[in-house]
């Protein structure tokens, strides 16, 4: 079964709790009676449903960052979820109860830094669904970004490695590829390779499923790593370094 049909109709009896949980259990479709906050879930598939539910809580909220929740943005979340047409209105039900609903984005960041804590790449991936939404109508708002970047501390991210998951959505064409790689120019050749060999080991997306990443979601790693290979091209052409 897909990634959706687990999620609104509980299949598999998974318990997710905390605040992600009761979102999904606000629309009847989840138990999240028996759950915990996440800090010490470990089943594969809790991990998947908690990234998918985290990307739909955060992006709803971040879709309104800047004052309004655009069609572009709304488009946006169903291109980065691939959602099928006939799971689209339940879907569209959870984005619009989290856009609505009263809570703040703190606590389901908080859960989602609990449960995905020990693979911070994951945690990266997320917050890239969150900037492909972000810029979808072509701008990221001061509102936005000062948003993204309170999500990235509560993911235990610093202003660097902010800057450099950024660098990879902003002008992407125009990007310092040193930055995109987050390595210094002054780095060595054997450095560069290194940093690059790891990016491209940690953002397969063989693995990040393997981790928790829904299969749903690969496209947006494949991305990501589409990102990572342009700016390896770059350097590596600019210091005159073999393929």
């Amino acid at each position: 079964m897909s990634i959706w049909g687990t999620l609104v109709g509980g299949a598999a009896g998974l318990v997710l709790g905390g605040p992600l949980g009761a979102l999904l259990g606000a629309l009847g479709g989840y138990a999240a009676g028996k759950g915990v906050d996440g800090a010490d879930e470990s089943r594969d598939g809790t991990r998947s449903i908690s990234f998918t539910i985290g990307v739909i809580a955060l992006g709803a909220k971040m879709a309104k960052a800047d004052g309004a929740v655009t069609i572009d943005e709304v488009s946006a979340f169903r291109e980065v979820f691939h959602v099928p047409d006939e799971e689209l209105k339940n879907v569209s039900r959870l984005f619009d109860r989290a856009k609505r609903e009263a809570t703040g984005f703190e606590p389901y960041a908080q859960q989602l830094a609990k449960l995905f804590g020990d693979n911070k790449t994951v945690l990266e991936e997320l917050l890239d669904a969150l900037f492909h939404i972000a810029k979808a109508d072509n701008v990221i708002h001061v509102a936005e970004d000062e948003f993204l970047f309170r999500v990235a501390l509560i993911f235990g991210f610093d202003r660097a490695e902010f800057d450099r998951i950024r660098a990879g959505h902003v002008g992407v064409g125009d990007a310092d590829p040193y930055r995109v790689l987050g390595i210094a120019r002054t780095a060595t050749d054997d450095a560069v390779k290194s940093r690059y060999r790891q990016l491209v080991r940690e953002h397969h997306p063989d693995a990040l499923v393997a981790q928790g990443l829904p299969q749903e979601f690969v496209d947006l790693a494949n991305e990501k790593l589409a990102t990572i290979n342009d700016a390896w091209d770059r350097v590596r052409k600019h210091r005159g370094l073999a393929p």
